[in-house]
């Protein structure tokens, strides 16, 4: 079992900046790949970004491509997204997830159903 305690959210404005944490505790995650979700109001889940623990490889989803970066710290068992020049476009659940079923380069990456372990959620919201 991993757990993941998801923080940061927050309400910002239009071109602001915010940083997401997803601290992980219960297992070592040398073979985990972590990310990111979100779901905005009445839409479906959608990918934000991963990152491959043992390796720094990353992953984005197009929407967030050059605004957006995940990073890790090994020391704390945290993944960090940063989120540059926010857009009212960005407001949603950010949700933080994590699954060693997987390697680098697999589909599943960005595929909800991919990932067994959920953060709890925290929410963004980006004013115009």
């Amino acid at each position: 079992q991993v757990q993941l305690a998801d923080s940061g959210g927050g309400l910002v404005q239009a071109g602001d900046s915010l940083r997401l944490s997803c601290a992980a505790s219960g297992r070592t995650l040398t073979n985990y790949h972590m990310g990111w979700f979100r779901q905005p109001p009445g839409l479906e889940l959608e990918f934000v970004a991963a990152i491959r623990w043992s390796t720094h490889i990353t992953y984005y989803g197009d929407s967030v491509k050059g605004r957006f970066t995940i990073s890790k710290d090994n020391t704390k068992n945290t993944v960090y997204l940063q989120m540059n020049n926010l857009k009212p476009e960005d407001t949603a659940v950010y949700y933080c997830v994590a699954d060693a079923r997987f390697g680098p380069a697999d589909f599943r990456i960005s595929r909800a159903d991919g990932y067994s372990y959920w953060g709890q959620g925290t929410q963004v919201t980006v004013s115009s």
